[in-house]
C-alpha cells in the first residue's frame, strides 16, 4: 500500500509540474503543495523492492523542470535535497549513477543562480528568497559532502564519479569566489545577506574538499600502480584491461582535483588570504595528492604551472608590504604586523618546497622563476635592513623566510634526478658575471625602501641577470649558501668553492663595497632551544659564513680547491679581499693541528722566498705583503711557530735577501717577544749590535758602494722593532740623536740622486726611531735636533724638495713627543720658536692626509705639554681655518670646530646607521679601488702574456743551442769556489767576531753570491 501511494505521489507531482495554465498565485500554491507531497516521501520507509532508481529518477526529473527563481520553487528544490539526504547512507549500489546525476544537476543549477542571487538588490520578497537560496546551497553542499564520504564504500564507477567530483569542486570554487568577492565589497545589503551564512558555507566547503581529497587517496590505494604503469607506458590507455581503465579514471579524477584545488587556493589567497581554512585545505591537498600514484601523476599534472602559481602568491604579500612601507614611516612596524604580513609568504614557500622536493625535474623547468623568487626575497631582506623603523619586521622576515627560501633551491640541487650540469646551470643563473651590468642602478645613500622594493618586485625573469638592484641580494643569498652549505651535496659544495672568485669580483663594486663596510643585517643563530636574531655588520656576517663553509669543506674534495683559492689570493690587489683571505687563513691557523700549522707556514715562507728580491721598504711590495701575511698568522699561533719562521728566514743565512726578509717581517709586526727566551735574546742583541756598528762605521763612502736599501738594514731593523725592544734601547739613545743630526746635515749636502735617496730613507727612519724613545726629548741634544729640523724644513727649500715633502708624515709623528719636554714660551727662545714654526708649516698644508696627521700630532702634544699659550702653535692661515667651499676666507672659529670634530672622531664613528654621505664617500672610494684593481689585473695579464712568449722563445732557443763545455765547467768551478769561501768566512767569524773589516767583506761576498746565482740560472747548472 505504501509503495503504491509513494509511486502515485511521484507520478502526480511530475504530471502536474509542467505547463501549468494557472495564474502565478495559483501556480505558487500548486508548487507548494507538491513540495509538501515530496516531503512526505521522506516519511515513508520504502522497501528495497520499490527501487531507489525510480525514486532518484523522479526527483532528478522534477528538479530539471523548475527553472524560475522564486521562493516556492526554492522550497521545492530544498525539499528534494532533504529527501535525497535521507537515503544517502543507504545502500545506493543499485542507483549510484542516478544519485550522482541528481547531485551534479543540482550543483549546476545552484551555480547558475548563485551570482544572480548575489546581484539582486530588491528587498522584501527577494530577501526571503536569498535566505532560502543560501539554506538550499548549504543543504546541497552537505549532501555533496555526505555523498563523497559514502563513495568510498563502492568501487570506482568511472566517468560518472569523475564528473560528479569535478562538478562539486567547480561549484565550491564558484561559491568561495563569489562569496569572497561580495564580502570584500562595501555594500551593506549584500554583506548582510552573506554574513549570516559565510562561516557555515566555509565549514561545509571544507568538508567537501576534505572528502574529495580523502576519496582520491582511497582510490589511489586501490590501484595496482606497478602493474598498470607498464601498460600505460606502452600507450595502452584505451585497451580493454580493466585495471588500466581503473587507473585511467583514478588518474583523471586526481589530476582534475589537483588542478581545481590549485585554482581554489589562488582564489582563497586573494586580498591577503583571509580564507585561511580554505587556503590550508586546498594547498595541503595539492601537496598530499601529488605524492600519490608512485610518480604516475607527475607525468599527467602540469606541476611547473603549480609552482609558478605559488611564486605569484609569494610576491603578492611582499608587494603589499612594499606599498605600505614606501613612504617614510612614523611608527615602528610591530612584530605582530610583520608576522601577519610574512606568514602567508612562508606558507606558500613551504608548499612550494614540498612540491619541488617531490618533483625536482618539473621544478627545474621553471628554475628561472624560482631563482627570481629567491633573489627577490633575499634582496627584500637587505632593502628592509636600511630602515630602523622596520627592525622588528626584518627580524621576523629573516626568521620566517631566509632558510625556507633557500630550501626551495636545495630541493632541486640535492636531487639525484637532476644532472650535475643542470644544477650548475641553475647556480650560474643566480651568480653570473652579468649581474654587474648597468641596467638598473642603485645609487649609494638613496632610500632603499619604497620605490626600490617595488622595482625589485617588478623585475622579470628575462632581465633578472642584468638587474643591478639585485646585486646586494645576490651577495646575501651567496652568504646563505655558505652558511647552510652543510645541507648541500658535495658537487654543489665544490661549485661554491669555484664561485668564491665571483664573490671577490662583486665585492669591489661600489654598491656592495659601501654596504659591506657599514651595513648591519640580522643573522639567525640557535641559543639553546630558541632561535635568536643577532644584528651583525655585513662584513662580520660574510666572514662568519666563509668560516662555516671552510669547516664544511675540510671533509670534502672541495678543500683542495679552497686551499688553492686562498693561496692564489694572498696577493689580491684589493685590500678588502686580501683582509678576508687572511682572516680565513688565521681562522684555520688558530684551530689547526701543529703539523698543519707548520705546513702552512712552510708554504708561506717558501712564497716569501720567491719574492725576496722585492723591496722591503715599500709597503705595497709583494715581499711586504707576504711578510704581513706571515705575521698575521704568527699572531694567531704558538711561540714554536714564531721560532720556526725566525729560523727559516734568518738561521745561519747572512745574505742580503735574508736580511731583507727579516726586516720586512719586523716592519709588519713580527712578534719578537714571542720567540723562545734564548732566540729572543740573541735576536735583540744582534739588532742592537748591528745598529750601533752601522752608526760607528757610517760614512759617505759606505753609502756610495752599497745598495740604497740594504745599506740601511740595521736602521730599518731598529725602527721596525723598537716597540718590542723598549728594554734594550737605553744604549742607543744619545747615539740616535747625534746620528739624526748627522743625517739631516748630510741630506742638505747631497742635492742630487742617488745619495739623496739613501739619506731620505735614513732621515725618515731616524725620525721614527727618535719618536718612539720618549726619554730622549728631555736630553740637551734634542735642542740641536729641533734647530736642524727648523733649518731644513723652514729655512731650506722644503717646498720644492719632493723627498723632503714625503718626510713630513714622519716629522708629524716626531713632533708628538714635544709634549714630553719643558719648553719656554718666550719669544727669544730659539727652540720654542722653531717648534711653533714647524707646527705652522704642518697646519698650512692643504693635503688632507697631512692635515689629519698634524692635528693628531698636535692633539697628543696639547694633552701632555705644560705650555699655556697653545695659540702660538696655530697660524692664522691654517688650512682648516678656510671656508671648505670657497676656500678664500680664514676663520679661527672654523678651525676650532674642525679641530674638535677631528679629535672627537672616535665618538662620531660609533653611529650605528650609516648616513647617505658616508655611503657616497665609500662609493667614490670603491670606484678608485676598482680602477686600481683593473689596472693591476691588466698589467698582470700583459706581463703573463709576454713572459709566456719569452719562455717559449727561450725553450726554442734551448732546443736549438747548447752552451760550450768551457762555460759549464767554469760555472762549476765558481760554485766550488763560493763554497770554499763560505767555509773560510765561517772560520773567520769564529776568530774575529763582527769586526768592521769582516762586515765589509761579508757585504761584497753577498753581492758575489747573488751574481753567481744569476749566472747559474742562465746556464742551467744546478
Amino acid at each position: 500500500m505504501m509503495c503504491y501511494l509513494a509511486e502515485n505521489l511521484l507520478i502526480y507531482c511530475c504530471e502536474t509540474c509542467t505547463n501549468l495554465p494557472f495564474c502565478n498565485h495559483r501556480k505558487q500554491k500548486v508548487v507548494e503543495s507538491r513540495a509538501q507531497l515530496i516531503a512526505k516521501l521522506g516519511d515513508f520507509d520504502l522497501p528495497e523492492e520499490f527501487g531507489f532508481p525510480s525514486l532518484i529518477e523522479y526527483l532528478t526529473t522534477f528538479w530539471e523542470d523548475f527553472t524560475c527563481l522564486d521562493v516556492s520553487q526554492c522550497m521545492v528544490n530544498k525539499t528534494i535535497l532533504s529527501v535525497a539526504a535521507k537515503y544517502v547512507d543507504s545502500d545506493l549500489s543499485a542507483c549510484l549513477p542516478q544519485f550522482l546525476a541528481l547531485a551534479t544537476k543540482a550543483s549546476m543549477w545552484c551555480g547558475k543562480h548563485l551570482k544572480m542571487t548575489l546581484m539582486s538588490s530588491e528587498e522584501s520578497q527577494e530577501e526571503e528568497h536569498c535566505n532560502l537560496f543560501f539554506q538550499l546551497l548549504l543543504d546541497l553542499l552537505s549532501l555533496a559532502a555526505a555523498t563523497i564520504f559514502s563513495l568510498s564504500k563502492y568501487p570506482v564507477q568511472g566517468d560518472i564519479v569523475e564528473r560528479f567530483i569535478l562538478e562539486q569542486i567547480n561549484f565550491t570554487k564558484d561559491v568561495i569566489s563569489e562569496t569572497k568577492i561580495n564580502l570584500t565589497k562595501d555594500v551593506v545589503s549584500e554583506t548582510k545577506r552573506i554574513s549570516s551564512f559565510g562561516s557555515e558555507v566555509i565549514k561545509v566547503v571544507q568538508a567537501v574538499l576534505d572528502g574529495v581529497i580523502r576519496l582520491c587517496k582511497e582510490y589511489c590505494q586501490a590501484v595496482n600502480w606497478s602493474l598498470c604503469d607498464a601498460k600505460l607506458g606502452k600507450g595502452e590507455d584505451n585497451v580493454g584491461c580493466e585495471e588500466a581503465n581503473l587507473t585511467h579514471h583514478v588518474i583523471n579524477l586526481t589530476k582534475g582535483t589537483i588542478e581545481k584545488l590549485c585554482e581554489l587556493g589562488v582564489i582563497a589567497a586573494r586580498d591577503g588570504g583571509s580564507l585561511v581554512t580554505i587556503l590550508n585545505v586546498s594547498w595541503k591537498g595539492v601537496v598530499s595528492l601529488l605524492q600519490l600514484g608512485e610518480g604516475a601523476l607527475a607525468v599527467k599534472v602540469n606541476i611547473a604551472d603549480i609552482i609558478v602559481a605559488l611564486i605569484s602568491l609569494i610576491n603578492e604579500p611582499l608587494r603589499c608590504a612594499a606599498e605600505a612601507w614606501s613612504s617614510p614611516l612614523k611608527e615602528i612596524i610591530s612584530v605582530t604586523e610583520a608576522r601577519r604580513t610574512f606568514l602567508p609568504v612562508k606558507f606558500y614557500l613551504v608548499n612550494a618546497v614540498k612540491i619541488c622536493s617531490l618533483n625536482p625535474f618539473q621544478a627545474y623547468q621553471v628554475y628561472k622563476e624560482i631563482n627570481l623568487c629567491v633573489l627577490t626575497i633575499s634582496t627584500f631582506r637587505i632593502l628592509l635592513s636600511h630602515d630602523q623603523m622596520l627592525k622588528s619586521a626584518i627580524e621576523v622576515f629573516a626568521e620566517l623566510l631566509e632558510k625556507t627560501s633557500l630550501d626551495i633551491l636545495s630541493s632541486i640541487l640535492n636531487s639525484q634526478q637532476i644532472k650535475q650540469e643542470l644544477k650548475f646551470e641553475l647556480l650560474e643563473c643566480l651568480f653570473s658575471n652579468e649581474c654587474c651590468s648597468t641596467s638598473i642602478h642603485v645609487k649609494p645613500g638613496r632610500n632603499y625602501t619604497g620605490s626600490s622594493m617595488n622595482e625589485v618586485l617588478f623585475i622579470g625573469s628575462e632581465n633578472m641577470s642584468g638587474a643591478r638592484i639585485l646585486m646586494l641580494g645576490r651577495v646575501a643569498l651567496f652568504l646563505s649558501f655558505l652558511r647552510y652549505s652543510m645541507d648541500f651535496e658535495d658537487d654543489v659544495k665544490g661549485w661554491i668553492t669555484r664561485k668564491l672568485g665571483w664573490l671577490f669580483d662583486i665585492l669591489i663594486e661600489e654598491e656592495i663595497y659601501s654596504s659591506i663596510l657599514v651595513m648591519k643585517i640580522p643573522v639567525l643563530h640557535n641559543s639553546g632551544k630558541a632561535v635568536e636574531c643577532d644584528w651583525q655588520p655585513m662584513l662580520s656576517a660574510l666572514l662568519l659564513a666563509l668560516k662555516t663553509f671552510m669547516i664544511v669543506a675540510t671533509s670534502t674534495f672541495a678543500w683542495l680547491e679552497l686551499e688553492a683559492f686562498l693561496l692564489e689570493n694572498l696577493f689580491h690587489p684589493h685590500f678588502l679581499c686580501w683582509e678576508i683571505v687572511m682572516e680565513l687563513w688565521c681562522f684555520l691557523f688558530r684551530h689547526a693541528e701543529i703539523n698543519l700549522m707548520r705546513d702552512i707556514l712552510d708554504k708561506f715562507c717558501s712564497l716569501m722566498t720567491l719574492v725576496a728580491s722585492e723591496s722591503f721598504v715599500l709597503p705595497s711590495s709583494l715581499l711586504r705583503k707576504m711578510a704581513r701575511s706571515i705575521c698575521m698568522l704568527l699572531n694567531n699561533g704558538t711561540p714554536t711557530m714564531v721560532d720556526f719562521v725566525y729560523n727559516y728566514v734568518v738561521g745561519n743565512d747572512r745574505s742580503q735577501l735574508s736580511s731583507g726578509m727579516f726586516v720586512a717581517l719586523l716592519f709588519e709586526g713580527f712578534p719578537l717577544n714571542s720567540l723562545s727566551e734564548d732566540i729572543r735574546s740573541v735576536a735583540k742583541h744582534k739588532i742592537i749590535k748591528e745598529y750601533i756598528g752601522f752608526i760607528d762605521i757610517f760614512d759617505d763612502k759606505l753609502l756610495s758602494t752599497c745598495d740604497s736599501e740594504f745599506v740601511a738594514v740595521p736602521v730599518f731593523a731598529v725602527s721596525a722593532s723598537l716597540q718590542s725592544m723598549q728594554d734594550s734601547t737605553s744604549v742607543i739613545g744619545l747615539k740616535t740623536l747625534k746620528f739624526l743630526v748627522v743625517i739631516i746635515r748630510n741630506y742638505r749636502s747631497f742635492p742630487e740622486k742617488p745619495m739623496k735617496d739613501v739619506y731620505y730613507k735614513l732621515f725618515s727612519e731616524m725620525l721614527v726611531i727618535a719618536s718612539n724613545m720618549k726619554d730622549l726629548y728631555s736630553c740637551e741634544e734634542m735642542e740641536e735636533v729641533i734647530l736642524e729640523l727648523h733649518n731644513i724644513f723652514i729655512s731650506g727649500p722644503a717646498a720644492s724638495d719632493i723627498q723632503l715633502y714625503q718626510c713630513k708624515p714622519y716629522l708629524s709623528r716626531f713632533m708628538e713627543g714635544f709634549g714630553h719636554m719643558e719648553m719656554s714660551e718666550t719669544d727669544n727662545c730659539a727652540e720654542s720658536r722653531a717648534v711653533w714654526e714647524l707646527y705652522h708649516m704642518l697646519f698650512r698644508e692643504r693635503n688632507w692626509a697631512l692635515v689629519h696627521l698634524a692635528i693628531a700630532s698636535f692633539g697628543y702634544f696639547a694633552a701632555r705639554t705644560s705650555c699655556n699659550q697653545l695659540w702660538r702653535f696655530v697660524p692664522s692661515d691654517a688650512a682648516l681655518s678656510y671656508d671648505l667651499v670657497l676656500g678664500n676666507e680664514a676663520n679661527e672659529e672654523l678651525f676650532m670646530s674642525e679641530l674638535k670634530a677631528f679629535l672627537e672622531k672616535e665618538v662620531a664613528l660609533l653611529s650605528v646607521t650609516p648616513s647617505s654621505e658616508q655611503l657616497g664617500w665609500l662609493a667614490k672610494e670603491s670606484l678608485v679601488l676598482k680602477e686600481m684593481v683593473q689596472k693591476i689585473t691588466n698589467i698582470y695579464s700583459e706581463t703573463t702574456r709576454y713572459e709566456g712568449m719569452e719562455i717559449d722563445a727561450v725553450n726554442k732557443s734551448n732546443k736549438r743551442q747548447k752552451l760550450p763545455d768551457g762555460i759549464s765547467k767554469g760555472m762549476e768551478m765558481l760554485q766550488s769556489g763560493i763554497k770554499v769561501i763560505g767555509e773560510g768566512v765561517s772560520q773567520w767569524q769564529k776568530n774575529c767576531f763582527e769586526s768592521s773589516e769582516l762586515q765589509e767583506f761579508l757585504t761584497h761576498f753577498s753581492h758575489l753570491e747573488d751574481v753567481i746565482t744569476q749566472f747559474v740560472g742562465l746556464t742551467g747548472n744546478s
